[in-house]
């Protein structure tokens, strides 16, 4: 699959995506991706942040392909069971462990399901992340059927960390648009 044949929705995370983040850039350089957005980035919401999600697939008119980092990550898996069907691949960047993180703003998003996804996906990690376990993002990518990226020690995977243009990531998002177009196995 190309992108000029899908709809490439970026979910952020807590607080959004700013100007330097990955996922802004890739917002800019892709010409069918659009955000998802948040009537509240700074108290997120699990039942507000899923009905954004499903509304904003529900408005597309190719496959779409979602492009999460950090609580978006957590919102494209709270919403898979509700909108598979009309995905048809999730790059996933910087799960955070919401089942063992104490803030308060993103206890809504606590009790990820471990089912597998309907949908190809690919979880990329850090092995220095400061909100998720190393350890623990291959297990959840494992349950989900996800391939899974070890990208190092690269923190949150974010601005902050440097990660803004991340061409490695895109080389890693070319490789699930072809496999999402690749026909499924008998």
């Amino acid at each position: 699959m190309k992108t000029s044949e899908c709809d490439i929705l970026i979910v952020p995370g807590w607080n959004n995506s700013g100007p330097d983040h990955w996922q802004s850039r890739w917002e800019k350089r892709l010409p069918t991706a659009r955000r998802v957005a948040q009537r509240d980035w700074t108290r997120p919401d699990r039942d507000a942040w899923v009905s954004a999600l499903g509304i904003a697939i529900g408005k597309a008119s190719r496959p779409v392909v979602l492009v999460a980092h950090s609580l978006g990550v957590a919102t494209v898996i709270h919403a898979a069971p509700y909108v598979g069907r009309k995905v048809a691949a999730a790059f996933l960047v910087g799960l955070p462990d919401v089942d063992r993180l104490e803030e308060p703003e993103i206890r809504s998003f606590a009790g990820l399901s471990t089912d597998p996804l309907p949908f190809p996906s690919m979880l990329v990690a850090s092995r220095d992340d400061p909100y998720c376990v190393f350890e623990r993002a291959d297990e959840y990518a494992a349950a989900w059927g996800s391939d899974f990226v070890d990208a190092g020690f690269a923190g949150h995977i974010n601005g902050d960390t440097g990660y803004g243009p991340w061409p490695e990531g895109l080389t890693r998002f070319a490789m699930l648009l072809k496999r999402a177009s690749a026909p499924a196995a008998p």
